[in-house]
């Protein structure tokens, strides 16, 4: 069950350090990473973590007929799913050999071990039998899969009621979990599965490896046992050639480590069990560690109240006054209104601002008219200057003479069109006495 092997430098160091006893996470040689178990809200439904490496499993159950040759024998499925969720190599839909190795493995260890009373699973015999199918799913791939979805299905399994039946006559009645409680599976044994990595031809040996560990390997060997010391199944794979005496020692470090995985199961259902019978909150909600940032949980702290008034009149007393007073508002007229600190305003009522507008027309007709004045007298003086000057030439053409004239700028103040109006009407009288005047001339 090798992985994509690394590069050269990372399987030096890695052996390097095998070499020396140490290992990457801190770990002693024989040591097991932390079981946790946790379930759902529903019965049959589980997720163990080994160290980082995670596995869901599900069971369900339907009542279906059963196999000709075992009529009275309920029957069971198995399955595991790889997902790219669990780690980037892994395709979804498609049977690699890790896979096809893995189902196969998790099969012989549940299934041809017998830990499940299949007979149990009768309720009519030849024609209804329960279906019970176990479902693994793969969360995050960190190393030794086979551990954990091993333990997985046990837990599952475990955990598990099915619907409580009755049989009058050829009808079967299914009653509800409010109806009647669910009843558990008969289960004879927990076989765990326990494995290990051997390293140059089987010159070190590694209990439970990590992913990277699984890289470098050179060969792998898993047994299967339960708390009895019985071994349920045994595989060996990578090619590498073991002997008797190393055999015999990885049995005896399983026969260790399923005794404590067993004692953590049985732990974990019998709380699980209290729980939900005392009404309390179980699910995987409840067995997340409040270990983060979102977290709604808050350690209350304490407030000393004693001496709470002779503080404030130490602060008050202590304090300096205010720098500036601020001044109030000042309303000149009704409908006027003030915004920010002592700042008068300078809006004031619609007859007041409808009088500005006519004082300001009226100025500027007196400025457009003095502005006129003073151009004709201009002009004036101009054309008597080029009478004494120059010589009159007389022009037999008929045409009229053009005059264009090129007013200066007037100050931009549009308030209103009447504005616009006026000083039109100021153009125009200036250029029709100009007119007069050069016809006089």
């Amino acid at each position: 069950m090798k992985a994509t092997p690394l590069s050269n430098c990372e399987r030096r160091f890695l052996l390097r350090a095998l070499q020396e006893g140490k290992r990457l996470d801190g770990r002693q040689c024989y040591d097991y990473r932390n079981v946790r178990v946790s379930f759902g809200p529903d019965y049959g439904c589980c997720v163990v973590e080994l160290g980082k490496t995670r596995v869901l499993g599900q069971v369900s159950c339907e009542l279906v007929p059963p196999r000709p040759n075992r009529p009275t024998e309920g029957i069971l499925f198995f399955n595991v799913e790889l997902s790219p969720m669990a780690a980037p190599g892994f395709e979804p839909g498609r049977q690699s050999e890790l896979l096809v190795e893995l189902n196969s493995l998790i099969e012989r260890c549940l299934r041809n071990s017998e830990c499940i009373d299949t007979e149990s699973l009768c309720v009519v015999a030849g024609e209804k039998v329960w279906q019970i199918r176990l479902d693994l799913h793969v969360l995050n791939h960190d190393g030794n899969m086979i551990d954990a979805a091993s333990i997985a299905g046990i837990v599952a399994l475990c955990h598990f009621r099915r619907p409580d039946v009755s049989v009058q006559g050829e009808e079967v009645t299914v009653y509800t979990p409010e109806e009647r409680d669910p009843v558990p599976l008969s289960i004879h044994h927990m076989p765990i599965c326990v494995s290990f990595a051997f390293f140059q031809q089987g010159t070190y040996l590694l209990v439970d490896p990590t992913e990277r560990e699984e890289r470098v390997m050179d060969g792998f060997l898993v047994i299967a046992m339960n708390k009895h010391r019985e071994i349920c199944t045994i595989q060996s794979s990578g090619g590498i050639m073991l002997v008797k005496e190393q055999v015999l020692r990885c049995s005896k470090i399983t026969a260790v480590k399923v005794t404590e995985i067993t004692e953590v199961i049985q732990k974990a259902l019998e709380n699980d069990q209290k729980v939900r019978k005392e009404g309390g909150k179980f699910g995987f909600a409840e067995s997340i560690p409040n270990q983060k940032i979102t977290s709604f949980k808050m350690g209350s702290t304490a407030v000393d109240t004693n001496n709470v008034e002779e503080q404030a009149e130490e602060i008050i007393t202590k304090a300096e006054p205010p720098s500036e007073v601020v001044a109030k508002p000042i309303l000149h007229t009704p409908g006027t209104a003030q915004i920010g600190e002592g700042i008068e305003n300078s809006w004031g009522d619609l007859e007041e601002s409808e009088r500005e507008e006519a004082v300001e027309e009226e100025s500027e007709s007196e400025v457009t008219a003095f502005e006129c004045q003073k151009r004709e007298s201009e002009d004036t003086s101009t054309m008597k200057e080029t009478k004494e000057d120059e010589p009159i030439v007389l022009s037999d053409s008929e045409e009229e003479e053009v005059v264009i004239l090129e007013p200066q700028e007037l100050p931009k103040k549009t308030r209103t069109q009447t504005n616009s109006k006026q000083e039109n009407t100021s153009k125009k009288a200036c250029n029709r006495k100009r007119r007069k005047k050069r016809a006089a001339h």
